[in-house]
């Protein structure tokens, strides 16, 4: 059940957390925001690995990962909060959705994995062609718009190199320690970006909506959904894990017009439906192929001890 729970808490978490950027920053300025964000998400690990004692390494290795862990925190985070003045929650969980293909090309080059096959090469292009439709209102649009759309792509980038980056770290150490280890890396970058860029706290102009969404984001989206990833990545197939960028665009699509009367017209939901397959094709399509001789074959080993049978009646 506790797997269950935490595969739940993911995907509610990664499908809301789109949204919550959106109205954190409709009040509280993008580097305020991410950084009260943070600072919520860095006191309460820090609590979490006094509480329960858990120990932090800060050998080198260590400070290699909470250092590359912090390029998809700083770099996601901060260009996703730029972004979401201007791009929708629905668009922004798509882009991200497109992480494992990304991943996967960075991963040729830094980890010499083997080149895409020629399915997922078909669904890289689908992809495009999806990512297209969604985002092409956007491209016609002003600056802003096209510079939200350029914040959100290099914020998959940055949070895509991360997770490559990761991999090349060979240690075992707490889930929690991972967490808070990045956070006391990220957290001074997002002051001193806020202290550059912005600098003043306008108290005057924050709303509730806001204040109540870098709360959510920094217990939920900080803490417990790091912590849920990790324990279903632990617990569950990749694949499975997988799945989860098929599922949270859906729902934050579904939420953002929901809750935030987010424009849903026929071209978004082509073009999402085409993201979505392909992204399916990308992550599974390889698997299929090598089942469908298999299948071919208990097929035909069947229909043969089928005939058998009935010869001998």
């Amino acid at each position: 059940m506790s797997v269950k729970a935490s595969y739940f808490l993911m995907v509610l978490i990664w499908s809301t957390t789109p949204l919550g950027i959106v109205w954190s920053s409709e009040s509280v300025t993008p580097t305020l925001a991410v950084l009260l964000r943070m600072s919520i998400g860095l006191v309460l690990a820090a609590l979490v690995v006094a509480i329960a004692n858990i120990r932090v390494p800060w050998h080198r290795r260590a400070c290699f990962l909470y250092g590359y862990s912090s390029i998809g925190i700083y770099g996601g985070m901060l260009l996703s909060y730029m972004a979401a003045k201007t791009v929708p929650s629905g668009l922004i969980s798509l882009m991200f959705g497109l992480a494992p293909i990304l991943s996967g090309l960075l991963a040729q080059r830094l980890l010499n994995e083997p080149k895409f096959s020629v399915v997922k090469l078909i669904a890289l292009a689908f992809a495009l062609l999806g990512l297209f439709l969604v985002s092409e209102k956007h491209m016609q649009g002003s600056l802003m718009q096209m510079q939200g759309l350029a914040y959100v792509f290099m914020a998959v980038c940055f949070f895509s190199l991360s997770g490559v980056m990761i991999k090349r770290i060979k240690i075992a150490i707490h889930p929690m320690a991972t967490t808070f280890g990045a956070l006391v890396f990220v957290t001074p970058l997002f002051f001193i970006t806020w202290w550059l860029f912005d600098g003043e706290l306008n108290t005057s102009t924050w709303t509730v909506k806001s204040l109540w969404s870098i709360v959510y984001l920094g217990v939920f989206g900080s803490l417990v959904g790091s912590l849920a990833y990790f324990h279903v990545l632990q617990k569950l197939p990749a694949s499975t894990v997988a799945l989860t960028t098929l599922i949270t665009p859906s729902f934050a699509i579904g939420l953002g017009g929901w809750l935030n009367n987010e424009a849903i017209d026929q071209q978004l939901l082509i073009g999402a439906v085409i993201i979505l397959l392909s992204l399916a094709v990308f992550q599974f399509g390889d698997g299929w192929l090598k089942k469908e001789p298999r299948l071919k074959s208990l097929t035909l080993n069947n229909s043969r001890h089928v005939a058998k049978r009935h010869y001998f009646f």
